[in-house]
């Protein structure tokens, strides 16, 4: 039996080494993985053959980029589309082919170059309106339509461009092609930087190299677009056993800690609660850090609907004292249900800190602590709020309802789980609260309240009316889909590479942003019929993998 010396500030603990969480393809039977390894393999020699052609910089790299992309299937291109990206990043900006200028800015954008939208200026006549030529031009348009979606504050020619094209490339539906109307629609109604490919590319893969040809000028394709859809299909069988896996480690947790039973009508959705965490950290290797994180979530909702449904005002008051001192003796007074969340919650934080100081070597248990301090104070807020019958104004819903959010609390957890440097450590960072700003609104927005629950929330609509006499429903909805449009734009600026904080934590927040419209889009039964259909997707589903054999590799 090995022993462990006491040299960390947990007992037992040996000395912290620098390690990878889990590796799932032990999971992974090896034909699948030798596959995925060749395609991979293969996939890069083609890329490394298309930079140049002499000195003049080929815009099917770009593609290439894009395909890739738009699968979800980067981190295993990392190095090679940066190398690419930073190539182009020093071509001289300017250029009269919209597609080409537009794809460059866009994916440019997308990997933290701060390019200015101004290189648009080259597409707008001598009145400062963009030329009407440009409305013939499907794919240029498509092109600056998907740009648009990376603008931030001050980009108002990204502004301009996202109404040009909107407006033009819906009134084209009725007079084009039922296959090219189906692109054009699904561009408008889920532009790629909004989207989450490890959600939909199984469904995109049958049409992908058509739907791929219609947006880029590029049609010479056929040398590398197969590699990648057979990339796609092995990688998605792979994921979806590594997915099956974390699943059944998260339904055990849940079971063991017996929260279901004593809390019968709070939520019980661990596997929904996990596909936060699935589209939050999308690597591979990173199969431990989502059981992790999804812990967390758990409890968000767990503790939410303490204050939603169960607790009465001087219980959850006790409650908060109780999360404040942090100690497991100091829980007297508190109903049994409180006591023994309180004691799952102290104990999974104990053992996430401990797993984070032996991977990255320092304790953060005082951190997750505070944040999660801070949420119970804020359901507390809001509890007294509902209590006294007092609608706050819209600035004191929103600031309360950031943390209420739970944002920082996974912000807190990520922080921790990735290893980020500790010196970086900010309660409130920008890009955590616009992500809870898009999440707070998003939620108050819907018409439906979330399923399975009879408590009470606010809202930031209800709080808008009161404030503003004579205001409508309408009104706020306006209101709020502006701000929501703004958060974004924050959102993308915070994605930029200023940012001090490591792409995986900028990227989950990003991923979040993306996956709130689909956990928050309720029918009128209180259900989620688009995260039902994607969650029995990515569970159940069988992938067509039909491989030809040359794509396989040499043993």
């Amino acid at each position: 039996m090995t022993q462990t010396k006491e040299t960390g500030p947990f007992k037992g603990t040996a000395a912290p080494v620098k390690q990878r969480y889990f590796d799932p393809a032990h999971h992974v039977p090896f034909p699948l993985d030798y596959q995925l390894q060749q395609l991979v393999k293969k996939i890069k020699g083609k890329m490394a053959s298309k930079p140049k052609e002499g000195d003049e910089y080929q815009i099917e790299e770009l593609v290439m980029v894009d395909a890739i992309q738009r699968l979800g299937h980067e981190y295993y291109f990392q190095e090679d589309i940066n190398a690419a990206l930073r190539k182009w990043s020093k071509v001289e900006e300017g250029g009269h082919n919209l597609h080409d200028v537009a794809l460059r800015f866009r994916l440019l954008r997308q990997a933290g170059y701060n390019v200015q939208a101004d290189t648009f200026d080259n597409f707008k006549n001598e009145d400062g309106k963009f030329k009407q030529e440009l409305c013939k031009d499907t794919k240029g348009l498509l092109s600056l339509f998907e740009a648009s979606e990376l603008n931030i504050l001050g980009d108002e020619i990204l502004d301009e461009a996202a109404y040009f094209t909107w407006n033009l490339l819906k009134s084209s539906l009725s007079n084009i092609h039922e296959n090219a109307a189906v692109i054009i629609k699904t561009t408008l109604i889920n532009p790629h930087h909004k989207s989450l490919p490890r959600l939909t590319a199984k469904k995109e893969l049958p049409n992908f190299e058509t739907s791929l040809n219609f947006l880029h000028d590029c049609s010479d394709t056929q040398d590398w677009i197969k590699e990648i859809q057979d990339l796609a299909r092995t990688d998605i069988n792979k994921a979806q056993i590594t997915l099956q896996s974390e699943t059944t480690q998260i339904s055990k947790w849940w079971k063991e800690l017996g929260m279901a039973e004593v809390l019968e009508h709070a939520r019980n959705e661990p596997i929904k609660w996990h596909m936060w965490s699935s589209v939050a950290l999308p690597s591979p290797d990173m199969a431990e850090l989502r059981v992790e994180l999804t812990k967390a979530i758990s409890f968000i909702y767990i503790i939410d609907d303490i204050f939603d449904v169960y607790g009465k005002l001087e219980e959850l008051i006790l409650f908060v004292e109780a999360v404040n001192r942090w100690e497991y003796a100091d829980m007297n007074g508190l109903p049994n249900y409180m006591k023994i969340c309180l004691k799952a919650l102290f104990d999974t934080t104990a053992e996430m800190s401990k797993k984070v100081y032996i991977n990255h070597g320092w304790n953060a248990e005082g951190y997750l602590q505070n944040v999660w301090s801070e949420l119970c104070n804020a359901f507390l807020v809001e509890a007294r709020w509902f209590a006294n019958e007092r609608l706050p104004t819209t600035d004191e819903y929103l600031k309360n309802g950031l943390v209420s959010s739970g944002v920082y609390v996974v912000f807190g957890t990520l922080f921790s789980l990735l290893g980020e440097a500790k010196h970086l450590w900010n309660a409130h960072p920008e890009i955590v609260s616009v992500t809870g700003t898009i999440l707070r609104l998003s939620d108050d927005l819907g018409s439906a309240k979330d399923e399975n629950q009879d408590g009470h929330d606010g809202s930031f609509l209800a709080c808008y009316m009161n404030e503003h006499d004579g205001s409508s429903d309408e009104i706020a909805r306006e209101c709020v889909v502006e701000m929501i449009s703004d958060a974004w734009k924050r959102l993308n600026e915070q994605c930029l590479s200023h940012s001090p904080f490591s792409s995986d934590l900028k990227i989950a927040f990003l991923n979040l942003a993306r996956m709130i419209p689909v956990m928050y889009s309720y029918d009128d039964n209180h259900r989620l019929p688009v995260l039902e259909k994607h969650m029995k997707s990515l569970l159940y589903e069988e992938t067509n993998h039909t491989l030809s054999i040359s794509n396989v590799g040499e043993l």
